[in-house]
């Protein structure tokens, strides 16, 4: 807590910082504020003013009064308008920036942060976070200058009429600090809190809105009814306690200023008796103008401290390091070939070894099947070569350069990958296949990816084509569909090296034989690394690699391999053969 309190400051001045690129917008806005603020005190003075002209046998003030104040109302207006949309202005601004500066960051960070995090707590901080963040930087910023300005105004005003009985405001200002001071930490604490639930809110209906046929078929709709229940009861929960805190600390507030303007009004019924009607009632007044603009700024204090809180979240990301692109090499295009030497890996953070030294060589242009039981460690030996993760001994050689003296850029440029998870986009058929640095293509070698890819039929069945939007994660397309889209896009790539990681294992068989003529023209003249599927093309490859524990139990061809009945022999038997 004593280090969240220290580096709350800090926080929020780093987040000010913001509106540097923006000051001349926000100076109009403070000018507009100061001009607002600045009759607050002016309608003091007129109401003693009015009353002196009552009391007094001179009506020359009756002329101009009633014009003095239509004026000072339009004025207002005109600096609630300059304060409001100036600051407004400069303030969507900031939360654009800081936006696309989190959403630029996702795209930077190491596929180990996303491993780690809830996907639910990441969206919240683009939707939910920085709107907190927006509350810091408008409302409260509005009504810090707004109301601070007025407050400071409307005690000058006080000190000028009465010094001696104005300092009652001094006594009580530590009392007040004290008070903000403690409800700023409870405050922080709780804010905390209720984005923590935000974020798990966000994650669960995200899982729901994924996975609502699982939900349905095995009939967990009460089991999400009640995750989601539970989340949103803890959120209410922390709500409630929030607003509870403020309203406590404003209700205490108020009365401690209320307490000092009670005494305030005792002292001046003595020490104002001098005082014209006038002069006392103007002096009243504004002291009871004073407790709305301390409301407003314990209000502020309170959007304040929750800005503080979602900006914490925001700069946690913002100086999370992103992917370490150390290496400087790069070349047009790779011949391809591929060594492992003695490698080995473990994920961050855990003794437990996946990978543990495994050496074999891939020559350019030749296939080599990673084959073996779930989980012996197949899917992240071939994400160590998209480096998606870092190899912790040994080397992995691309045409003989370690991958980590190339360009994180450059190296994938070379490797086209195709997973079992299809990832397909809210977007076209064309823009699903030419995607990324592929948009450029022309659109003749976007239908001839797809016609290798055995695509051009289903997608012509469509009624708009290639410009069919295909729904989320693809949800129009089937299975077989889906990954023949995701051939295509390997096909137009036409990077030197593949990745087939389980790309067609959950496929049915007139699917499969699509894909089979697809991958054959695919692999052509390509490195290909392809993980334990069901397709011949195990069985044609040029090595077969056995892995079990993150270890080589053995390697060869298909034939010597059948013939040595060892490990591999056991699991063709039972998982790859040929379904007919």
């Amino acid at each position: 807590m004593k280090k969240n309190a220290t580096s709350s400051p800090l926080i929020y001045k780093r987040l000010l910082r913001y509106i540097k690129p923006h000051r001349s917008l926000f100076a109009i806005s403070i000018v507009g504020f100061l001009i607002y603020s600045s009759t607050q005190p002016l309608f003091a003075n007129m109401i003693q003013q009015i009353i002196d002209t009552l009391q007094s046998k001179s009506r020359e003030k009756m002329l101009y009064l009633p014009l003095l104040f239509s004026g000072l109302v339009v004025v207002r207006g005109i600096g609630n308008y300059l304060g409001n949309y100036f600051l407004a202005k400069v303030s969507l601004n900031v939360i654009h920036v800081l936006r696309c500066e989190i959403f630029d960051k996702y795209t930077q960070l190491p596929a180990t942060h996303f491993d780690a995090n809830n996907s639910g707590h990441m969206i919240s901080r683009i939707t939910h976070n920085v709107g907190q963040v927006a509350q810091a930087t408008t409302d409260a910023v509005r009504k810090v200058v707004q109301e601070g300005l007025t407050a400071i105004g409307l005690l000058a005003y006080l000190f000028y009429s009465n010094w001696l009985l104005s300092t009652v405001f001094l006594v009580i200002t530590p009392v007040i600090a004290l008070l903000v001071n403690y409800v700023s930490k409870r405050l922080r604490v709780l804010s905390k809190r209720i984005q923590e639930s935000i974020g798990d809110m966000t994650h669960i209906t995200s899982e729901l809105v994924n996975g609502f046929r699982v939900v349905r078929s095995y009939g967990g709709e009460n089991y999400e009814r009640q995750r989601f229940s539970e989340s949103s009861l803890y959120n209410r929960r922390q709500s409630l306690t929030l607003n509870q805190t403020g309203a406590i600390h404003n209700q205490i507030m108020q009365l401690i200023i209320a307490m000092a303007l009670a005494f305030l009004m005792y002292m001046a019924l003595f020490f104002m008796e001098k005082a014209s009607v006038g002069e006392f009632v103007g002096y009243i007044t504004a002291a009871f103008l004073l407790p709305r603009p301390i409301r407003q700024l314990s209000d502020a204090n309170s959007d304040i401290q929750k800005g503080i809180v979602a900006a914490e979240s925001l700069f946690e990301i913002l100086d999370e390091p992103g992917e370490l692109d150390e290496g400087g090499y790069a070349i047009a295009r790779c011949q391809g070939s591929l060594e492992f030497k003695n490698v080995s890996f473990s994920y961050p953070g855990t003794d437990k070894v996946i990978i543990n030294n495994i050496s074999f060589t891939v020559m350019p242009g030749q296939t080599v099947a990673l084959v073996g039981a779930s989980g012996g460690g197949k899917s992240t030996l071939v994400s160590l070569v998209s480096r998606f993760y870092d190899y912790t001994q040994g080397e992995i050689l691309l045409d003989g350069v370690d991958l980590k003296q190339y360009t994180r850029a450059n190296l994938r440029s070379h490797i086209a990958l195709v997973t079992q998870n299809v990832t397909l986009f809210n977007d076209t058929v064309a823009n699903n296949i030419a995607y990324g640095e592929l948009a450029g293509k022309d659109r003749q070698l976007v239908i001839a990816a797809a016609t290798d890819a055995y695509a051009k039929d289903f997608i012509e069945g469509f009624e708009r084509g290639f410009e069919t939007e295909i729904g989320e994660h693809g949800v129009k397309l089937s299975g077989g569909q889906r990954q023949r889209l995701a051939l295509a896009r390997a096909l137009l790539k036409d990077a030197p090296i593949l990745i087939l990681d389980e790309a067609t294992s959950a496929l049915d068989t007139e699917s499969e034989r699509y894909i089979q003529e697809a991958l054959k023209k695919i692999m052509q003249n390509r490195t290909t690394l392809v993980v334990a599927h069901r397709l011949s093309t195990i069985e044609n490859a040029d090595q077969i690699i056995v892995i079990d524990h993150g270890q080589v139990v053995e390697k060869g061809t298909h034939a010597d391999l059948i013939a040595k009945n060892g490990a591999y022999a056991r699991l063709h038997k039972t998982n790859f053969q040929k379904v007919v």
